[in-house]
C-alpha cells in the first residue's frame, strides 16, 4: 500500500495525463509571477524584458543623438527615420501577410504630394497634413487591395509594378496642381522659441515622435488577432482559410495598413526636404526599399531600422566607390550583405546576441 508520506512527495499536476512526469515541491518557477487584472498570475519572459531594455536604450540614445552630431548627419539620420516608416508598411505586407509589391515607392508619393499640395495651395497646418497623407494613402492601398486580392506571386508583383511606372509620368501630367517635371518647393516646419532647437533638430524630433508611434501601433498590431491571422495567411493560404481567415479582407487589409505608413513617411519626408517632384518617386525608389527590407530583415520589427540605414547610406557609399557604376557597386553589396546575413541584418544580429554568454 502506499503511505501517507509518498503520496505528498510527489504528484502530478492538474489536469495531467496519468503518464505524465511527477512534480515535486523543488521545482521553481521560470519568472517571477505577477497578478494581471483578473487576479490571475501572469510572467514576463527575460526575452521581452530584455527586448524592452534594449529599445529604451536605443530611445535614449537616439534622443541623445541629434546634440552631438553636426546638422548633416542629423539630416541623414532624421531620413533614417523617414525609409524606416516606409520599410514599417512594406514589413507589414511582404514580411507578415506574405504578400509582394514593387510599386511601395507609389504610396510614397501619394503621401508626399499629398502633404505638398495641402500645404502650397490650401496652407494647412503642417500637423493636420499627416493625417490626411496617411488616410489619401490608407485609401488608395485599400482601392488597390481589392482587384490585388485575386492575384500572388510574379502576378501580383507585376501589377504593383506597373503602379510604380505610371506614377511618374501621371504626376507631370496635371502640372497646375502637382506642379508638373519642376515640382513645388515648399517651407519646413519652423522650430518653436520654446524649443530652443535648430531647424534639423526640430525636424528629427518630429520624425522620431511618429516612428516611435508608427512601430507601437505596428507592434500592438501584430501581436493582436489580426497579426495572427497574417502570419496565418503567409505560411499557408489554404490552412489559414481552412481555419477560419478571411484572405480577401485580411489581404486588402494588409494592403490598406502598408499604404497608410508609406503615405505617413511621405509625408515626413516633405517636411524634412521641403521639395517634391516626379523624378524622386521612380520605379528605382520602390526597388530601394523592397531590396532594404529583405537587407533589413522580413518579418522583425528591427528589420525596417536597418533597412532604413541601407536604404540611406549604401547607395552614397557605392556613389563614393566608383562614380561611373554605382549601380553596379550598389548590387555587389546587396549580394554580399545577403551572404553574410541570408535572413537580414535583424537575423544576424538576433544569433550574434545569441552566442553572447549569460550568468547563471
Amino acid at each position: 500500500m502506499t503511505g501517507p508520506a509518498e503520496t505528498n512527495s510527489a504528484h502530478p499536476a492538474p489536469g495531467a495525463p496519468p503518464d505524465a512526469p511527477a512534480t515535486t515541491s523543488t521545482d521553481a518557477p521560470a519568472a517571477t509571477p505577477t497578478p494581471t487584472s483578473n487576479g490571475t498570475p501572469a510572467t514576463i519572459s527575460p526575452a521581452v524584458r530584455r527586448r524592452w531594455v534594449i529599445g529604451a536604450a536605443l530611445l535614449a540614445a537616439a534622443c541623445y543623438a541629434p546634440f552631438q552630431l553636426a546638422p548633416f548627419h542629423v539630416f541623414q539620420l532624421t531620413m533614417v527615420l523617414v525609409y524606416a516608416v516606409a520599410l514599417l508598411g512594406l514589413n507589414l505586407l511582404v514580411g507578415h501577410a506574405g504578400q509582394i509589391s514593387l510599386g511601395h515607392g507609389a504610396f510614397f508619393a501619394v503621401g508626399a504630394y499629398a502633404t505638398a499640395i495641402l500645404l502650397d495651395r490650401w496652407a494647412l497646418p503642417y500637423p493636420l497634413t499627416l493625417p490626411v497623407a496617411a488616410g489619401a494613402a490608407f485609401v488608395l492601398g485599400l482601392a488597390f487591395g481589392l482587384p490585388a486580392m485575386r492575384l500572388r506571386g510574379l502576378y501580383l508583383a507585376l501589377v504593383t509594378l506597373a503602379v510604380a511606372i505610371f506614377l511618374v509620368p501621371l504626376l507631370k501630367r496635371f502640372e497646375p496642381v502637382t506642379g508638373g517635371s519642376m515640382g513645388l518647393t515648399l517651407a519646413k516646419p519652423a522650430p518653436p522659441a520654446w524649443s530652443g532647437l535648430a531647424e534639423d533638430q526640430w525636424l528629427y524630433f518630429l520624425t522620431l515622435a511618429v516612428a516611435v508611434a508608427s512601430f507601437l501601433v505596428a507592434g500592438s498590431l501584430l501581436r493582436s488577432r489580426v497579426g495572427r491571422a497574417l502570419h496565418a495567411m503567409r505560411d499557408d493560404e489554404m490552412a489559414a482559410e481552412v481555419m477560419g481567415v478571411r484572405l480577401s479582407f485580411y489581404k486588402t487589409f494588409a494592403f490598406a495598413w502598408s499604404a497608410m505608413f508609406a503615405g505617413a513617411a511621405g509625408c515626413l519626408y516633405t517636411w524634412v526636404i521641403g521639395f517634391v517632384s516626379p523624378d524622386s518617386f521612380t520605379v528605382n525608389l520602390s526597388i530601394t526599399l523592397l531590396a532594404g527590407l529583405v537587407v533589413g530583415g522580413l518579418g522583425s520589427l528591427s528589420g525596417p531600422v536597418l533597412g532604413g540605414l541601407f536604404v540611406m547610406f549604401v547607395p552614397s557609399i557605392a556613389q563614393d566607390v566608383n562614380d561611373a557604376a554605382p549601380g553596379v557597386i550598389f548590387g555587389l553589396l546587396i549580394i554580399a550583405v545577403m551572404y553574410v546575413a541570408p535572413t537580414g541584418l535583424a537575423g544576424l544580429a538576433g544569433r550574434l546576441i545569441k552566442k553572447v554568454p549569460r550568468k547563471e
